[in-house]
């Protein structure tokens, strides 16, 4: 089997999105073609000039950073050589500060959502901040109600961490269950043909979107980056958040702040207090 195929077989097992893997594998094909080497004696030196090849042709630095995450991928994970990118810098992608809903149409947005499961969803996406990949692998067994959070196995990054139960959709969320007569190992939110995909949360999104005459460009992801946005308006420490949102780094957490005061207090999710 090749690397390509081990990639492909790799990156599905961790949930990356269709659209992932098809770029990443387009990514890597393309600089094993220019490279033309034997993955494992492929150096630091070869993927330096392959990237500062595409910038000098005019890359954006997203794409030249799409590219590198792409090469690391096969060569960390299947072949294991870590150490070959020790020192060797991202490109850097100018920041923009992501677009966000406000609280208000956030309201709107769910309250236009006639279809109860899909409605679930929805409100679960947006008042716990979870990404649309964490949603649909979501199982019954990794909500824990009596403490109020549940928990994200196997995340971006390949990380767990937690994630807030707004008491607002608690209830729902018992009910749905039991309704549903879901078991322990089952998948929280399935369809017709089993694990619902990121395509079909989209879709539900869009709609809402459209239906609620919502002027902005609303895609799952602005649910999160809404939730984030909310929290440090209702007063929730960087730090807080930072650890809610499974950021690495504060840094990366900023984008939704400017300045925070930190705060040592129970979390409530902003759903509950709209």
């Amino acid at each position: 089997m090749d690397i390509l195929e081990l990639m492909k077989k790799d990156l599905e097992r961790r949930r990356y999105s269709k659209r992932t893997v098809q770029t990443y594998l387009f990514c890597f094909h393309k600089f094993l073609n220019w490279i033309k080497k034997e993955p494992r004696k492929i150096s630091k030196k070869d993927i330096e000039e392959f990237l500062q090849k595409l910038n000098n042709k005019g890359f954006s630095a997203s794409t030249l950073n799409l590219y590198l995450q792409a090469i690391k991928y096969p060569l960390q994970y299947i072949l294991n050589k870590r150490n070959i990118f020790v020192n060797l810098p991202f490109s850097k992608t100018p920041k923009k500060l992501p677009a966000f809903l406000t609280k208000e149409e956030i309201k709107l947005l769910i309250g236009s959502i006639g279809n109860l499961k899909h409605k679930l969803m929805i409100e679960l996406l947006y008042s716990s901040g979870l990404r649309i990949s964490e949603l649909i692998n979501l199982k019954v067994k990794d909500l824990e109600f009596d403490s109020n959070f549940g928990w994200v196995l196997g995340g971006k990054g390949n990380k767990d961490r937690l994630f807030i139960i707004a008491q607002k959709i608690k209830g729902k969320l018992q009910q749905y269950i039991k309704e549903q007569d879901l078991k322990y190992e089952n998948l929280l939110f399935s369809g017709r043909r089993g694990m619902y995909s990121a395509a079909s949360i989209q879709e539900i999104v869009k709609q809402a979107t459209k239906k609620s005459k919502i002027n902005k460009k609303v895609h799952p992801h602005t649910l999160r980056h809404s939730f984030a946005t909310h929290l440090i308006e209702d007063g929730y420490s960087l730090v807080s958040v930072q650890s809610l949102m499974g950021h690495n780094s504060p840094e990366t957490t900023m984008i939704y702040v400017h300045m925070a005061k930190p705060k040592i207090m129970d979390i409530k999710s902003p759903y509950d207090a709209l």
